[in-house]
């Protein structure tokens, strides 16, 4: 029996109005493998655009996508977090092979920070640590944006997934491991007021 080369291309775009009755992100975070004897994975060669929902990791997307394929191989182009939902390119196959062209990518976000507020993780996850009263100006802001542009030196997060010894800096923080990080050089193309809500901003970035 011979096996015919697939070329990568694109399986489809996924987005959240795909599904009938519940929404797609429901039916993809519930699903799970039913209990049964291991069936051989198949060959599934392409992207899939995933719209990742709330919740759920890039690899606990990229197990369930692999799953409902029967995908022998698979690797996703980048870590979004649990709570953060958006474009999760997922390759498979031949296209794995160019998941670091699209990891090393420019890409854009947009978040609701909340200003005066400290948690353990820097984000909306964690515990709150302290609070204090903010009284900023929209043009205070724009002015600490100014500073945030173009080359800038950053220190990672202690929760994130760059990894230390093959392990995600974040498996550390979560034992109370502190591990030294050294800055590093991130270009930041644009930084983008869109507004605020008393003390919440929305920014793009």
């Amino acid at each position: 029996m011979t096996r015919e080369r697939i070329h990568p291309t694109p399986i489809c775009p996924v987005d959240s109005g795909a599904a009938s009755g519940s929404s797609f992100q429901e039916n993809f975070r519930l699903a799970k493998p039913p209990q049964q004897r291991r069936v051989p994975r198949r060959v599934v060669n392409g992207v899939l655009f995933l719209d990742k929902p709330v919740g759920i990791s890039s690899n606990n997307a990229l197990q369930k996508a692999r799953w409902l394929l029967n995908a022998a191989k698979g690797g996703h182009t980048g870590t979004l977090d649990p709570m953060a939902t958006g474009l999760l390119p997922l390759t498979f196959g031949e296209a794995t092979k160019f998941s670091q062209t699209l990891l090393d990518a420019d890409k854009a976000y947009e978040a609701t920070v909340l200003l005066g507020v400290t948690t353990t993780t820097a984000d909306a996850e964690g515990h709150e640590l302290a609070r204090c009263q903010v009284s900023v100006s929209d043009t205070d802001i724009e002015a600490a944006l100014v500073r945030l542009r173009g080359d800038i030196e950053q220190v990672p997060p202690m929760y994130s997934a760059l990894k230390h010894h093959g392990k995600a800096l974040y498996e550390y923080a979560r034992a109370g491991v502190e591990i030294a990080r050294e800055a590093r050089k991130v270009t930041i193309h644009r930084f983008d007021y869109l507004g605020r809500d008393g003390d919440s901003i929305k920014v793009r970035v």
